[in-house]
């Protein structure tokens, strides 16, 4: 995501911090996108899921009983990393607080899905043979509109076995932080993860944004040993990849944690 930092900061320093989504929700019905938007899935991404989702890996499409597993991608924009994972085999949601958003992403699913790009994967198996040990077919795509913190754009409450955080926490006041992490550990199924690109790593925390440096804070907030102590959740990886947008190139981490039982 490649913000100008200017922009985004001018639209949000003079608003209150519960105001914060209109002011998202603004940047999208005035064209603004563009500040963010990197016109394709995340290549971090694609290649974890790749790379741990056979049938013993964590992030298979599958539970062990053959249910196909629902993943969640809060502030999903356009809806890139959505389609890549239903086309990976997930079933799989975008949340957007701007109807815009919904009203874009659901248009690029509907051309995407008809004839996806090669840029959905990576150096693992292509459409066709994906997910592996199971049925080629791709996972449902589905986009809501809501506010993060709140539940009613959840259906009957739905769980997720799999929640994808980029460009999200960064772009909330860190404030509510706390919320977050609360909020990600109420969505999760029990032994569900949550797949965090931790991004930007190079800017200080203690600078303005959006977005906020997060240099530490994932593992604050969801770690035992972090000033939050929660303990709801075990870190299971966390690697630098070698392929992500190039804003984040050399500085990108990724990190999944596990919900605990």
């Amino acid at each position: 995501m490649s913000f100008r930092k200017g922009v985004l900061i001018s639209e949000f320093e003079d608003r209150s911090v519960q105001d914060h989504g209109s002011g998202w929700s603004n940047l999208w019905d005035t064209g603004k996108s563009d500040l963010w938007d990197r016109g394709k899935p995340s290549p971090a991404l694609i290649d974890i899921i790749e790379n741990y989702s056979r049938s013993e890996d964590i992030l298979h499409p599958f539970t062990p009983d053959g249910r196909r597993k629902k993943a969640l991608v809060p502030g999903c924009g356009r809806g890139y990393e959505v389609v890549m994972l239903s086309l990976h085999g997930f079933d799989a949601y975008g949340l957007e607080v701007s109807a815009t958003a919904v009203a874009e992403a659901k248009a690029y699913a509907t051309k995407e899905l008809t004839a996806p790009q090669a840029y959905n994967f990576g150096h693992g198996p292509k459409i066709g043979d994906w997910p592996p040990t199971h049925s080629a077919d791709r996972g449902v795509v589905e986009f809501l509109q809501g506010d993060f913190f709140a539940t009613d754009w959840s259906h009957n409450d739905m769980k997720f076995d799999l929640v994808y955080d980029y460009t999200f926490l960064c772009a909330l006041h860190p404030t509510r932080r706390a919320a977050w992490a609360e909020r990600m550990m109420s969505l999760l199924n029990p032994r569900g993860v949550l797949v965090c690109l931790e991004f930007p790593m190079y800017k200080d925390p203690s600078l303005p944004g959006p977005p906020w440096g997060v240099k530490g804070v994932y593992w604050d907030l969801l770690s035992s040993r972090g000033i939050t102590g929660s303990g709801e959740c075990t870190r299971l990886l966390y690697i630098q990849p070698q392929r992500t947008h190039e804003i984040g190139m050399g500085t990108d981490m990724i990190s999944v944690y596990a919900r605990n039982e």
